[in-house]
């Protein structure tokens, strides 16, 4: 493969990919606002991974960190280069952070993703492609090393529009099974019985069987955290008019009481916390 890239942001994900990028050779440079001086390619600057690298993918957490980014690499930035947002953020980021790199003669492709830790260890995260056929071709080889599906959406702001629709699902989905187990064990059901029962239930999902360890044995230990599941839905909520939209205001306030008891670094699946069981 031609094409090298590099990693800005080595959160959860990013390290993940970072890695399958390095074991295929075609790492050229990680940056990580807290250093992680012996990652392998590591670099100093976020400009030093964008001139070292053809693609530049940015794994970072919220738009302010992306502009961050963006402003720290765009002398870098160039007709021969290609940046990949791959941070979720909302439509009307995207809309400016593409104007941002193409100004520079550099391509822009929104590449938010869907799939947790487990997820990208096992190359099996799914991207939403937002940008012309000809820059999600230009991405298509290196972003296969990384994940197991992509679908070409659209615009880059009806890619990111289609990351938080996913995720506001996900959240839904979350806050109603904590609410049925916790119904389920005030009846006395076991654990046990109530997964099983759901299995052959049509309401069961892959998010369920994902999360039941989760919320079998209480221990919380981050896929994917309540503040980032929180920044997700303040962004959809910034993005429409909530009074459209109750269900989403509703799990919006539930994480964000998640956060104030403490637990924004916990699992998602936490909000099991805030019920009685």
């Amino acid at each position: 493969m031609s094409q090298t890239i590099g990693i800005i942001g080595l959160g959860i994900i990013g390290s993940i990919w970072a890695r399958h990028y390095h074991a295929a050779g075609v790492l050229a440079g990680v940056w990580n606002r807290s250093p992680q001086a012996d990652f392998p390619q590591w670099r100093e600057t976020p400009a030093a991974v964008a001139r070292a690298a053809d693609v530049i993918q940015i794994v970072v957490a919220d738009p302010p960190a992306v502009t961050a980014v963006i402003e720290a690499i765009k002398s870098e930035l160039g007709p021969r280069k290609l940046v990949v947002q791959s941070s979720t953020i909302d439509p009307e980021g995207s809309r400016r952070f593409h104007q941002l790199v193409t100004a520079t003669g550099a391509r822009y492709l929104e590449a938010p993703f869907v799939g947790s830790k487990a997820a990208a260890e096992a190359r099996k995260n799914v991207y939403y492609l937002g940008g012309d056929r000809e820059v999600v071709a230009a991405a298509e080889a290196l972003l296969s090393l990384v994940s197991e599906t992509r679908f070409h959406i659209g615009t880059h702001e009806q890619a990111a529009a289609m990351k938080l629709a996913m995720n506001l699902n996900i959240a839904l989905v979350m806050g109603a099974l904590t609410e049925s187990l916790t119904f389920a064990r005030q009846a006395g059901i076991s654990d046990d019985t109530y997964f099983k029962v759901l299995e052959k239930n049509a309401s069961s999902t892959a998010l369920a069987k994902l999360k039941e360890p989760n919320l079998r044995t209480g221990n919380f230990s981050p896929q994917f955290s309540v503040k980032h599941m929180h920044k997700d839905m303040r962004l959809a909520s910034r993005t429409l008019e909530p009074s459209v939209f109750p269900l989403l205001e509703t799990i919006r306030d539930q994480l964000q009481r998640a956060e104030a008891r403490g637990l924004g670094s916990d699992d998602f699946s936490v909000l099991l916390k805030l019920l009685k069981s």
